[in-house]
């Protein structure tokens, strides 16, 4: 067998950048580079190999939890057909990567992080920023990985990288596995040479397939919709990651069988489709609400069935509801004691529209579904309207956005009010035109992510909504997207604090305690004295970003035509009251327990609210008679 004489390091690149994916007759390479920061962990080792390879493209960013969002929203953008991979040194570096990972794994998004790790001959332990251990010497901060990971490996001798790399592409380009996979490269293996098998080097080229459900269960499936009277369907992400929208639409259609739509899965299909009723759950619409209350099928379609969109287990009251779940990955379609189609969810939807054959809802049922749709749709134009326009709120300057970008362009956001906001009100014309991560909510996603979807699409303009709070968890990366040259736009606006659990700490009681960004009061002890006047203007312009300051709806709007000119990364500075001009709509509830005691009387009025709550929540496990 013909070998290479390498260091591990520079095999384990050798290796990454001949790795391809091929989905559709559509060929591309897998990793579109590496993002790192450089210490003593990873500087010897990766480092030389990346310098070693140029046309395998180093990225330098400003910390290492944002290099993992990056990577997240590139292989969001890309169908989870290209990715990036993610180095950082031993210790602090390795661990501000894992809040990331976790983003990457719940989101169901593939990312490779290659950590640095203490010698494997440990000939000069305790290492600089080594965990140490009284009960084994196998044990570092990359051991925290593991639960977060899909796939987990550290390699301690040459020989072992072999079958690690494989198994790590097996897990990355799964759709039902795929998520965080993390390599531990010891800091002494990393450099150590051995003579790899020179096919290991090869251009590899992973199929992802498009498996279909079996054929008795799409035929049961395909028998409880043509006896349902009130089904409906929930588009989550796996819609747009299967490349399902047409085929959605087709199925929506056909059948006379309305749309919901989850936050990955927004989009999916048009906004002004009459058969769309938009967000479903605790931030839902009033018709998507309305027709889960009475549904007696559920037809989830890619959709990990969160609490927000399930509205904690109580959006469907029927007490005959039945689910059919389409899904890839086999821990998701089981859920709510569904029937499991596993499988692809574009070819799924095919086979199954055809083995249904000749049915529809009623008439009256469809013609609801259209007096809901106009019914959001005329609520959404009344809340757009600019009742102050020298004081606009949120869902105002949503509005204002909304109606200024072009179809193709993406609008992103992770934390705090304006996921909620956005998921009932954002008008979407494109599957790829709303970006939420809020499989973790991760504040800090929002700057990081918008240099992921550049990078993934460079001819869409980004939109990346931020609030304060979120916005000093992680500014550093607009320095990135000058650096490299990839615009976007963040819209930020402040509104003194944490809004949107400032908001839920009142639901519950708690009068917005700990949420506002005020000083200490000498008087009272506690955080109840004057605002801080920050001026996170100024901090964006010193990261090198152009920076508008719109005092009314007007300026804010030449604020955009200005920003959409502009040709490096720019920031939109806006400051507004907490008022999002929104309520709930229909029963859109999520839970968040209530103290049983408290010696405050609005924690013991919201707990009266609470247990009449949970006397809605369901258990959805009944069983199916196959």
């Amino acid at each position: 067998m013909k070998t290479k004489k390498l260091t591990v390091a520079q095999a384990t690149i050798e290796f990454l950048k001949n790795q391809y994916t091929k989905r559709d007759d559509r060929e591309q390479q897998f990793f579109a580079g590496c993002f790192g920061i450089f210490g003593h962990g990873n500087v010897a080792g990766l480092g030389e190999a990346l310098k070693q390879n140029p046309d395998f493209t180093y990225y330098q960013t400003r910390h290492e939890q944002a290099m993992v969002h990056t990577a997240a929203a590139y292989a969001k953008m890309k169908n989870r057909l290209q990715t990036f991979v993610c180095t950082t040194s031993i210790g602090p570096g390795a661990l501000n990567m894992i809040t990331a990972a976790a983003g990457a794994t719940i989101n169901r998004l593939p990312v490779l992080l290659l950590p640095g790790d203490f010698f494997a001959t440990r000939s000069a332990s305790p290492l600089l920023q080594q965990l140490e251990s009284c009960q084994s010497q196998d044990i570092s901060v990359n051991d925290c990985f593991k639960p977060i990971s899909k796939y987990w490996d550290r390699i301690q001798r040459p020989e072992q990288l072999t079958s690690s790399l494989l198994e790590a592409m097996r897990v990355l380009t799964s759709p039902a596995e795929t998520g965080a996979v993390t390599l531990a490269l010891p800091h002494d293996v990393q450099t150590e040479a051995y003579d790899f098998p020179i096919s290991l080097f090869e251009k590899r080229v992973w199929y992802i397939p498009r498996p279909l459900p079996d054929f008795q269960l799409l035929q049961y499936a395909a028998n409880l919709i043509r006896k349902s009277k009130r089904p409906m369907l929930i588009a989550g992400g796996g819609v747009i990651y299967s490349e399902a929208e047409e085929e959605l639409k087709s199925f929506a259609e056909r059948f006379g069988i309305p749309v919901v739509e989850t936050y990955a899965g927004k989009g999916s299909l048009h906004y002004e489709h009459p058969l769309n009723l938009g967000a479903i759950g605790g931030t839902g619409t009033k018709g998507a609400n309305k027709i889960a209350e009475e549904a007696d099928l559920v037809i989830g379609i890619g959709t990990r069935y969160g609490d927000f969109m399930s509205a904690s287990k109580s959006a469907w009251k029927n007490p005959d509801v039945t689910f059919i779940n389409i899904n890839i990955t086999e821990v998701d379609v089981f859920k709510h004691s569904a029937v499991p189609l596993q499988g692809d969810a574009r070819e799924t939807l095919k086979t199954l529209k055809d083995v249904i054959g000749d049915y529809c809802t009623e008439k009256n049922y469809v013609e609801q579904v259209y007096n809901y749709h106009k019914e959001w749709d005329e609520i959404v134009t009344k809340i757009y309207e600019c009742e102050n326009p020298d004081h606009p709120v949120q869902a105002e300057y949503i509005g204002a956005l909304n109606d200024f970008i072009d179809d193709k362009d993406v609008v992103l956001c992770a934390a705090g009010s304006l996921p909620g906001d956005l998921h009932k009100l954002w008008r979407t014309k494109s599957s790829k035109g709303f970006h939420l991560e809020y499989g973790n909510s991760c504040m800090g996603y929002e700057i990081p992510g918008g240099l992921g979807a550049k990078m993934a699409d460079p001819d869409r303009e980004i939109y990346v909504m931020c609030g304060d709070a979120t916005y000093l968890m992680m500014p550093s990366d607009l320095i990135t997207t000058l650096q490299e040259g990839y615009k976007i736009t963040i819209i930020l606006i402040n509104n003194g604090g944490y809004a949107s659990i400032g908001g839920l700490s009142k639901a519950v009681g708690e009068e917005g305690f700990g949420t506002y960004f005020n000083y200490r009061n000498e008087k009272t002890g506690q955080l109840d004295g004057d605002p801080i006047m920050t001026d996170l203007a100024k901090n964006a312009e010193s990261l090198g970003a152009t920076v508008f300051r719109p005092q009314n709806i007007d300026e804010f709007k030449e604020s955009l035509i200005k920003a959409k000119n502009n040709k490096e990364s720019t920031v939109i500075y806006v400051e507004t009251i907490r008022d999002r001009k929104l309520q709930g709509y229909a029963y859109s509830w999520w839970e968040v327990p209530v103290p049983e005691i408290s010696v405050f009387p609005e924690v013991i009025e919201a707990r009266k609210q609470y247990e009449l709550d949970k006397q809605k929540q369901k258990q959805y496990i009944k069983p199916n008679q196959y």
